[in-house]
C-alpha cells in the first residue's frame, strides 16, 4: 500500500517561482521604507538612488570599468529588444535557439527585423544547440541560461576573443549566480525579479566599447521607438547609463534593488550568491537521485541550469495514465502542494514538456529546498494511488 501520510517538515518560505522569484531571507516592506517616492526621479536624490543601483551592480558582478551599465525599461524583454533593434542588420546573425525566449529572440530578428542573413541553431528542451557551429565574424544572440528549458551554456570558451560580429546575451536567469566572462560579452541583458529577488518591469543592460561602436558607426534601417533608442545624433545615449533613465522608473523597485544588492555584499558578494545557488542545486540534486520518479529535463550534467531547475516525470506508470494526465502532470502537482501551502508556482512554463520547475536561486534557502523534496514525493504518491486527472 502507497504511504500517503504527509512530511512534518514544510518549506518556511513557500515561494519557488522561477520569476519573480522569492525576496531574500527576511525582506519585509520595512525595506522600502527610505524610498525616494511622490519625488521627480529627475531630483539629484533621486538620480543617487538610481547610480546606485548601478554602482554597487558593478562591483558586484565585476564588471570593466570600461563597460557601461544602464537601466532600460520593460524588463529583461525591453532591454533584449532594444539591443536587438538598434544593433541588428550590421552583419550576418546566429540566433540559438533552445528554449522559448530564445526562440522569440530568433522569431523577432526574422519576423518583425526580416533580416535575411539569419542562421538559427536550435536544439529542443533539454538539449544544447552545437556551440562548435557557431561563427562569429557574425552577431551571435543566446540565453546564458534557458529559464524555460532548464539548460545553460557549460562557460564562455566556446565564445572567440577574435570575434569580429557582436555577442548579445540573454543572461536574465544567470546574472548573479553564475560566472560571466565580461570581456566574451558585448551586450548582457538581465531584470531585477530574478537571480536577486526583485521587482518586474525593469531590464538592465551591459555593454562594451564594441557594442557602443556598433550603435555609433549602424544606423538601423527600421524606425525606433523612444524606449528602444540608445543614441542620440549618431551618439551612444549616455543618459540611460549614467542614473538619468529613458522614462521614469518606479522608485520603490530602486529602492528594493538597492536592498538586495546591501544584501548581496552584507553575505560576500558574488561568491556567496554562487555559492547559496550551488547548495540550493545540490539539495535538489540529491533528492532527483534518491527519487525514482523524477529526473531532469536537461539531458547532460554539464549543461543543467542551477537556478531554473526544470524536471520531468519517468514514472513508467505515467505512460499508461492517458494523454491527459500526461499533458496535465505539472499542473495537477503544483495545484496539490498549493492547496497545501506548501508551494508555490512549481508547474513547468506553458510552453515547456509538462513537468516541474524549481527555482533555486540565491534568496531561496537550501533548508525549503530539502524540505519541499518529501512533498514532491507526496504529491506525486498522491496523483498516482488517484489516477486523478483535473487540475
Amino acid at each position: 500500500m502507497t504511504d500517503l501520510t504527509k512530511p512534518d517538515v514544510r518549506p518556511a518560505d513557500p515561494c519557488f517561482s522561477s520569476g519573480p522569484c522569492t525576496k531574500r531571507p527576511g525582506w519585509t516592506p520595512a525595506a522600502l521604507s527610505d524610498a525616494f517616492v511622490g519625488r521627480s526621479h529627475r531630483h539629484k536624490d533621486g538620480k543617487a538612488k538610481i547610480l546606485e543601483v548601478l554602482d554597487r551592480t558593478r562591483a558586484i558582478l565585476g564588471v570593466p570599468d570600461d563597460y557601461r551599465i544602464g537601466i532600460i525599461p520593460a524588463s529583461d524583454t525591453g532591454a533584449m529588444e532594444a539591443a536587438l533593434w538598434s544593433m541588428m542588420g550590421a552583419r550576418g546573425a546566429d540566433m540559438l535557439a533552445w528554449e522559448s525566449f530564445g526562440t522569440s529572440w530568433a522569431g523577432d530578428v526574422v519576423g518583425q527585423l526580416k533580416l535575411s542573413d539569419v542562421r538559427v541553431l536550435k536544439a529542443g528542451y533539454g538539449e544544447l544547440p552545437d556551440l562548435g557551429e557557431v561563427e562569429f565574424d557574425r552577431d551571435v544572440v543566446f540565453t546564458w541560461n534557458g529559464t524555460t528549458s532548464g539548460v545553460c551554456v557549460p562557460d564562455g570558451d566556446w565564445i572567440a576573443d577574435d570575434r569580429v560580429g557582436l555577442t548579445i546575451c540573454d543572461a536574465t536567469s544567470a546574472a548573479f549566480a553564475m560566472d560571466l566572462p565580461w570581456r566574451k560579452l558585448d551586450v548582457t541583458t538581465y531584470s531585477w525579479q530574478k537571480v536577486m529577488g526583485g521587482e518586474a518591469a525593469h531590464g538592465m543592460m551591459i555593454v562594451s566599447p564594441r557594442a557602443i561602436k556598433r550603435l555609433e558607426t549602424y544606423v538601423p534601417p527600421w524606425p525606433l521607438p523612444k524606449i528602444f533608442r540608445l543614441t542620440k545624433d549618431g551618439k551612444f545615449l549616455e543618459e540611460p547609463f549614467t542614473g538619468v533613465t529613458i522614462n521614469t522608473p518606479s522608485m520603490l523597485c530602486v529602492e528594493d534593488a538597492i536592498d538586495g544588492l546591501s544584501w548581496a555584499e552584507k553575505i560576500g558578494g558574488l561568491t556567496a550568491l554562487q555559492a547559496r545557488n550551488q547548495a540550493n542545486f545540490a539539495a535538489l540534486d540529491y533528492w532527483v537521485a534518491s527519487s525514482n520518479w523524477i529526473d531532469f529535463l536537461a539531458v547532460e550534467p554539464s549543461f543543467r541550469s542551477t537556478t531554473s531547475v526544470t524536471l520531468k516525470i519517468v514514472d513508467p506508470w505515467l505512460e499508461t495514465a492517458g494523454a491527459e494526465l500526461q499533458a496535465s502532470i505539472g499542473n495537477r502537482l503544483a495545484a496539490i502542494l498549493e492547496d497545501e501551502g506548501v508551494a508555490y508556482d512549481l508547474a513547468a512554463h506553458r510552453n515547456a514538456p509538462p513537468g516541474l520547475r524549481i527555482w533555486a536561486g540565491a534568496t531561496v534557502e537550501t533548508s525549503d529546498l530539502e524540505a519541499l523534496g518529501p512533498w514532491l514525493d507526496w504529491a506525486f504518491a498522491c496523483v498516482k494511488a488517484e489516477g486523478r486527472t483535473d487540475g
